[in-house]
């Protein structure tokens, strides 16, 4: 099973597939889509649908796991984030993949144990955790990968969670259907 992690951004949006098989997870695809900032910005939205589309087509993972934009002092930046993220997202959904977002803290708290670990903390638990022989640059992949990481340790309790939510419906269906 292949579980993609994004880190939207209109200039550079980071991506790292892992290979998640009950085995340690191993990044089989890791790096940085790139747009020109001179080009107009649908141009650079179309062009970040394409590279992404090819990762999907290559790799069909069952889940896409993105960054949730929380908050951005810059505007603009923001704005291109969303862009990016709203695209990549209805993609994946568009094809019946699973989309879901975590935050940073989120992220920090499942990768590096705590909500406040720096970029480089993050960087050297993703490349533990992926076994690579350097943590993961440009840091835009080194994040997508801590995502992507955060998706497949999260993914079985959310599993056992909805399993659990199920069976107690189940119970309380069954003993109110009793006379």
């Amino acid at each position: 099973m292949f579980v993609l992690g994004v880190d939207p951004g209109l200039s550079r949006c980071g991506y790292c597939v892992i290979r998640a098989d009950g085995r340690q997870p191993r990044a089989v695809a890791l790096g940085v889509f790139r747009t020109d900032p001179a080009l107009p910005v649908p141009r650079r939205l179309a062009e970040l649908s394409v590279d992404f589309s090819a990762l999907l087509d290559e790799f069909s993972p069952v889940a896409v796991a993105v960054e949730r934009v929380l908050f951005q002092v810059n505007v603009r930046t923001a704005m291109g984030v969303g862009q990016a993220s709203g695209v990549l997202m209805a993609e994946a959904a568009g094809r019946g993949m699973d989309v879901v977002e975590y935050s940073p803290n989120q992220v920090k708290d499942a990768v590096a144990g705590h909500g406040a670990a720096d970029k480089q903390q993050v960087q050297r638990m993703v490349q533990i955790l992926l076994d690579l022989p350097a943590p993961p640059h440009p840091p835009d992949a080194a994040d997508a990968a801590a995502i992507a990481l955060t998706h497949v340790a999260m993914h079985p309790l959310a599993r056992s969670a909805q399993r659990a939510i199920a069976a107690g419906a189940q119970r309380a269906g069954a003993a109110g259907a009793q006379p």
